[in-house]
């Protein structure tokens, strides 16, 4: 029988925290550091949530940790639950005017190398504000991160402009230039701009991203020999780096190769694409102090 019943007592809450950081630890004995308690206790702890839910929330055993079906499903309701109840405490405090609380923010990877720093100087401008906030970043992929914005686990996210979704409102932050790179152990190294044509790239094996893209990526990446394939910007680095592919990086994440002569862009006038970053909330979202001092100070950078 569901002992919850409708209601959840702190005791509730505490099971559902430890349950949490063992889902995010990916077991018991990864956990106890986290929570600072005994391997033993933990393992009472989620006994004890699995007998008041009437279900089993994970394996654990030699094989190792892994969650059940019904245990994704709570540790997502979870989630949305402790984010309602941060809410509510920042809720609170703003009626005293007090910037306290938590702001969770996603981001898309590979930003911390733009030359504009508009998040770096909003997230110093908030702790300067209010030292008692606490940031927490999820660095995930683009569709997450919308996820999490909607459901309420984030109070906002910066992504790339893919899709415009009618429950999200829309921020713009930057343009990213992307163009097409080799590294210097690739045959086109060496070889002149002007002694290329964009329908000789095909000669060449590339690397194409997994994820969602934009017409006028799509449109870049359809003359290229797509052998090999990453989820995210970092991969598409590793591969350009064995020599052996091309593929499209932002400009600011292949500087640093570039300076040190590792890498170059290929037909540059022609081989290039802009993508717009925002910074997404959700329509309709409780007013937020901490968030709402976040936002004043992105828009002053």
């Amino acid at each position: 029988m569901n002992k919850f019943q409708g209601r959840v007592s702190d005791t509730d809450l505490r099971i559902l925290r430890i349950f949490k950081t063992v889902v995010e630890c990916g077991g018991f004995s990864a956990a106890e550091v986290d929570l600072n308690i005994s391997r033993a206790a933990i393992s009472i702890a989620m006994s004890d949530l699995e007998v008041r839910l009437g279900f089993r929330l994970c394996q654990r055993g030699r094989s190792g940790f892994s969650l059940t079906n019904e245990g994704s499903q709570v540790y997502e309701y979870t989630l949305q639950l402790l984010s309602s109840l941060e809410d509510f405490r920042t809720q609170i405090n703003a009626l005293h005017q007090h910037l306290k609380g938590e702001l969770n923010i996603g981001i898309t990877d590979n930003l911390v190398t733009l030359p504009h720093t508009r998040i770096t100087r909003a997230l110093a401008s908030l702790k300067d504000k209010g030292p008692q906030v606490t940031i927490n970043i999820r660095m995930i992929p683009p569709t997450d991160v919308e996820r999490g914005v909607l459901d309420g686990r984030l109070h906002i996210g910066i992504v790339p402009d893919l899709k415009i979704l009618s429950g999200l409102e829309y921020r713009p932050l930057y343009e990213e230039r992307s163009q097409l790179y080799c590294s210097d152990s690739h045959p086109l190294f060496k070889v002149a701009d002007k002694k290329l044509s964009k329908a000789a790239l095909k000669d060449f094996d590339a690397v194409l991203p997994a994820y969602a893209q934009t017409p006028d990526t799509k449109a870049q990446h359809q003359p290229l020999t797509s052998s090999a394939t990453a989820t995210d910007r970092e991969g598409i680095s590793f591969l350009i780096l064995t020599g052996r592919y091309i593929g499209f990086l932002p400009d600011h994440v292949a500087d640093l190769w570039v300076r040190d002569g590792r890498m170059r862009a290929i037909l540059p006038d022609e081989c290039h694409y802009i993508t717009q970053f925002s910074a997404i909330t959700r329509k309709g979202a409780r007013a937020n102090l901490v968030l709402e001092t976040f936002l004043e100070q992105l828009d002053k950078t």
